[in-house]
């Protein structure tokens, strides 16, 4: 169940960056918090939830609670770059809480 839940978590992350560049295309006036959102989220993609599988393949959940958990504060970071006025709230609300809810199944495991 945890190996699926870190398969939803990629699936929340694609969609977030997928925004992401839909609003980059359409020059949004915030650039710069897109810009560092995107990186957030690649860091997520590239770094979080490989960690995730790779931890759950081998028996040490541990570092898939680690993880999630980043994924899930990763999200929240690209939340507050917008100060209130996001156009990425849906998603970063998404991506947050399937990774909290990932961290705490796998917290399980412990």
């Amino acid at each position: 169940l945890a190996q699926i839940m870190v398969k939803v978590m990629k699936a929340k992350a694609n969609d977030g960056l997928n925004k992401i560049h839909q609003l980059q295309k359409l020059g949004n006036g915030a650039r710069k918090a897109l810009s560092s959102c995107g990186d957030k989220y690649r860091a997520i993609l590239v770094g979080d939830i490989p960690q995730a599988i790779e931890a759950l393949e081998k028996g040490d959940p541990k570092f898939a609670e680690d993880g999630a958990n980043d994924a899930a504060n990763e999200a929240t970071y690209c939340e507050n770059e917008f100060n209130g006025k996001s156009p990425l709230t849906k998603q970063n609300n998404a991506m947050h809480d399937v990774s909290a809810v990932t961290a705490a199944m796998v917290r399980q495991l412990l």
